[in-house]
């Protein structure tokens, strides 16, 4: 397959609606329809079903729209790493604001104290972002967290694993117990983070972008938590952390490209399995 076919094939899947993709794509539709039914005979497969009324996936198609959007994100990783290795020579290193900093400020002192280190830009970025900067090459390197990032399709080394805590303002009733579960907890309104899109799920929670408005939020007694428990070294007294012992472990990873053969970026995985 083409990565022209590929893209083609995307925006189609989509959009679910040939003319809205053809205008997207910046094509005329009789074209589009031709390069998907020459697509779909080159596979032996059908990837859409269409009807006078709808354009639907199948379940060919399913799988090809999520393996053709790795390819691509692939494809366009690979130009911006090639141009960035001429431009800006150094790691980009991405991270979630207001996640793992004992650990990011650790891995950048022990790596800069190496010999031989490259620069490290750090990008600091919303919810989520940081794994999508690494899969299409604005970012080398990544932290991620599990279970909320996925690794797939990533080399990764674990540093740390840890429980959760629950947030909330120091006069909230919640604040007495010395530990709950997610019994305790489970009629609490949340707040919502953005998906990967930039929307918000539905429901009745404060919308949050990042780490800093949520503890603030969570100060004036306008929100309640759930986070790692190194979140402890950013709170101020008008927070109360109770441990939440059912809660799932948060374990933190480094993670890269796995056909990556950087020597920057291995000194600095391997600074971070030292700490």
């Amino acid at each position: 397959m083409e990565t022209r076919e590929l893209r083609y094939f995307v925006a189609v899947a989509e959009e679910l609606h040939f003319g809205r993709a053809a205008q997207r794509l910046g094509i005329a539709q009789p074209p589009l329809s031709r390069a998907i039914s020459q697509l779909e005979r080159r596979l032996g497969v059908e990837l859409f079903r269409r009807t006078s009324r709808e354009v639907s996936l199948t379940e060919p198609g399913a799988v090809l729209l999520r393996e053709g959007r790795a390819a691509l994100d692939a494809v366009e990783a690979a130009e911006r790493r090639t141009r960035r290795a001429v431009s800006a020579p150094g790691l980009v290193l991405a991270s979630k604001a207001g996640a793992a900093g004992e650990i990011l400020a650790k891995l950048l002192d022990a790596y800069a104290a190496e010999p031989d280190s490259s620069p490290v830009e750090v990008v600091l970025c919303g919810v989520g972002q940081q794994e999508q900067l690494l899969r299409d090459g604005r970012a080398d390197v990544a932290l991620l967290h599990l279970p909320f990032d996925s690794t797939s399709g990533f080399d990764v080394e674990e540093l740390s694993v840890e429980g959760q805590v629950l947030l909330v303002h120091a006069g909230h009733p919640l604040s007495a117990p010395s530990s709950v579960r997610m019994s305790d907890i489970s009629d609490i309104t949340l707040p919502r983070w953005p998906l990967t899109d930039g929307t918000y799920p539905p429901g009745a929670g404060p919308e949050v972008h990042d780490h800093t408005q949520l503890l603030q939020l969570v100060g004036l007694g306008r929100a309640v938590a759930i986070l790692p428990e190194s979140c402890r070294t950013q709170l101020g007294s008008d927070i109360a952390v109770v441990p939440v012992l059912d809660a799932p472990l948060v374990t933190t990873v480094i993670a890269w490209p796995p056909h990556s053969r950087s020597r920057a970026l291995a000194g600095l995985v391997l600074a971070a399995t030292r700490l």
